[in-house]
């Protein structure tokens, strides 16, 4: 692996240095700093699929710039949306080191909000393939708040996260070097790749290796990504892209719960995978598109892409918090997934107050999943790492597939010069089939569903007072949202329940959400707030338990999901900028009965588990042209139960990220410290070992040089 990293970084430079940079391609010399730098208009397209500004769309949208997250020296999801409002990400998880699971409205489940990469669900009908997320050369990240019933159909209950990549006319080049604590090492190279005609190209290769604190834990990243565009006339364009990401993962273990605090038995930073533990993800993805003028001034766009992957796994989970034989359980597997997308829609301004959207999707994924389990002995200390005999025979199954259909119209009409009123219905027709064969049991079970479901959504934007760029209005919508049950997979729990279960696959899961709030823009455009309150009511929501000590997915009965998110932002005098968030979520089981060994318990009224009331962020960046540079985000969460009876609560923790740099015309130089508090608090909970959950990554340092060709 250490092999490819060196190929994808000696072939980057040495496609840097074949290239000559012309005059038109040197940098110039940038202007004297501003004292007041001037506010740069911003777009986003998930809202609607159309660029608009994130100001004029009644949801909750947010905007963070390539550029922004450059300045910071960010390279991963959870420092990319530090400051994002209500949100909060976890780093790691169940799916190793590089991984993230988001957090919306006090929701945090990996397969409750969709990730989107240039317009494609990373992940396709499956689960967000966040390990596989690159964040090298891209625009910008575009974060909605709550359901995308419309646009993106049966995908997303809480959230979209859509990565936006550079423009492949872009006629920039850069090499980035980066290091830090826990061997931590790599580089990135971006240049455009020059073709003839109206044809355009960029390429970015990267590699790296991070590193942790947790014993034996680390992972190893080798990223292509390779965009090509034609553009012709007017605004008539075909793209194509193709992204390789070979990702080789040694996991940390999560750390187990006894009662009602953290095993002081288990110490913080061991692991308790056998010796050679991985998980390993392979994936390709490779989609294309074209945008046409059509008749009456309207514009075709289609995208279609292929993503094919496989994982292989080997790891395990402590299953007595004792040092005693066989107190851990392992898992070897191996998953192939295809995922296929296709979108075609058009749109036209029937009038200068009217637009109509009107599409279909599909959305399709075929997995096998093959593997067993075993019992090992693994010492609670970490040390040493045991070694396994790992089953030879592969023979317990599952292969799953999964036909999402969806078609749709969304209407964007101003009856008033202030007044904008969006509305949008969906029909989906959602079909999975599933196999499970326990070859070790001899048993076999098939099961089927077909849903047909509606989505809606309905939202008003009104403007009270504006002039020029600057604003005040208040917004609200209506969202109806369903979704298909989650699989993850996981050996042992598909043949218990959901996913499996002799064949039952768990019911959908539904909702419907209200949102209303206050957006503004004042001085200029250099000061934006926004206040919103939201409502949702859940049903069927997917979560994780155990049965006979084996992991397993259930529905949840219903749950609700209150509360209010707060931003200010500001472009300040002498190169500052600082913005800071408030949200308070209210995440409650509102009907849900569970055994933990004593009979059904009622859970109505407890708080969701990890679920945290209170979010609060704040950062500064200062960043002129030239000379030093810098920035300090400081985050906050709030209090949280660890389990779903309510008797174990994790106190709340603090955060703080600092960075400093020096920049000329031709290259700059950042420190970064993360969590320069060393807080070890728990931030998710595992849904394969029971009463354990994954901890806040120790305090890293990294440095990186930037240079520009």
């Amino acid at each position: 692996m250490h092999i490819r990293l060196l190929w994808f970084v000696t072939f980057g430079c040495a496609m840097a240095c074949a290239q000559t940079t012309s005059p038109s391609s040197a940098p110039q010399s940038p202007s004297a700093p501003q004292a007041i730098p001037p506010v740069q208009q911003t777009i986003e397209v998930t809202a609607t699929r159309l660029p608009e500004d994130p100001a004029k769309v009644p949801v909750t949208i947010e905007v963070f710039t390539g550029e922004e997250l450059g300045m910071r020296g960010i390279r991963d999801l959870s420092s990319a949306l530090a400051l994002a409002t209500g949100v909060t990400i976890a780093s790691g998880g169940d799916q190793g080191p590089a991984s993230s699971v988001p957090q919306f409205w006090g929701l945090q489940e990996m397969d409750a909000y969709l990730l989107v990469v240039d317009g494609v669900p990373w992940g396709g009908p499956f689960n967000p393939s966040t390990t596989t997320l690159d964040l090298n050369d891209i625009d910008r990240i575009e974060v909605q708040r709550g359901p995308a019933p419309v646009m993106y159909g049966a995908t997303s209950f809480v959230g979209v996260i859509q990565v936006v990549h550079k423009d492949t006319a872009l006629n920039q080049r850069s090499l980035y070097l980066w290091g830090g604590n826990y061997g931590t090492g790599g580089g990135s190279f971006s240049t455009p790749i020059p073709l003839s005609g109206n044809w355009t190209s960029r390429l970015t290769l990267d590699g790296a290796r991070e590193g942790y604190a947790n014993q034996r834990t680390s992972y190893v990243r080798g990223h292509g990504m390779w965009g090509l565009e034609h553009k012709s006339s007017g605004t008539n364009h075909q793209w194509f892209n193709a992204d390789i990401n070979w990702l080789d993962q040694d996991p940390a273990s999560p750390r187990p719960r006894v009662g009602t605090t953290l095993s002081p038995d288990v110490p913080v930073n061991s692991n308790q995978n056998m010796a050679g533990a991985f998980l390993n993800n392979h994936r390709g993805s490779f989609w294309g598109g074209f945008q046409h003028e059509i008749a009456h001034g309207g514009q075709w766009s289609t995208t279609v892409s292929v993503a094919p992957s496989r994982q292989q796994i080997l790891h395990g989970f402590l299953t007595d918090v004792e040092d005693i034989p066989d107190n851990a359980r392992g898992i070897r597997e191996n998953i192939q997934q295809t995922e296929v997308y296709a979108d075609s829609h058009v749109s036209w301004k029937l009038r200068p107050s009217v637009v109509l959207i009107a599409g279909g999707d599909y959305l399709f994924g075929i997995a096998h999943a093959q593997g067993a389990d075993f019992t090992y002995t693994a010492p609670l200390s970490g040390t040493p790492a045991p070694v396994v005999d790992v089953p030879p025979d592969l023979d317990f199954h599952i292969n799953d597939t999964r036909n999402f259909f969806g078609a749709y119209t969304a209407l964007e009409w101003t009856p008033l010069e202030r007044m904008r009123i969006d509305a949008g219905i969906r029909l989906n027709v959602t079909h999975e089939s599933q196999q499970v064969i326990d070859g070790g049991a001899g048993t076999s079970d098939e099961g089927t569903q077909t849903n047909v479901k509606p989505g809606a959504n309905v939202g008003l934007m009104y403007t009270a007072w504006q002039n020029n760029q600057d604003s005040a209005g208040l917004f609200a919508n209506y969202r109806y949202t369903f979704k298909p049950a989650a699989i993850d997979f996981g050996i042992g729990d598909a043949a218990e329940t959901g996913g499996g279960g002799g064949g039952l696959i768990l019911q959908p899961e539904t909702s419907w959400s209200v949102e209303g709030g206050f957006r503004g823009r004042f001085h200029g455009g250099r000061i934006e707030t926004e206040a919103s309150g939201f409502y949702m009511d859940f049903n069927n929501l997917v979560v994780a338990t155990s049965i006979n000590g084996v992991p397993a997915l259930i529905n949840a009965g219903s749950e609700r999901f209150t509360g209010f998110e707060s931003m200010v932002a500001m472009n300040l005098p002498k190169n500052f900028m600082a913005r800071a968030t408030y949200s308070f979520h209210d995440a409650i089981f509102t009907n849900f009965y569970q055994d933990f060994g004593n009979g059904p318990q009622q859970l109505a009224g407890n708080r969701i588990e990890m679920s945290a009331q209170n979010l609060a962020a704040f950062g500064v960046i200062y960043s002129p042209v030239r000379g030093f540079f810098g920035n300090v985000t400081v985050g906050y969460v709030g209090s949280r139960y660890l389990n779903r009876r309510n008797t174990a609560l994790a106190n709340g923790y603090a955060t703080v990220d600092v960075g400093i740099g020096y920049r000329t015309a031709r290259w700059e130089f950042l420190v970064n410290g993360r969590n320069l508090s060393n807080s070890r608090a728990p931030i998710s909970e595992s849904e394969l070992g029971d009463a354990q959950y994954y901890l806040l990554p120790a305090l890293r340092v990294q440095a990186g040089l930037r240079i520009h060709f």
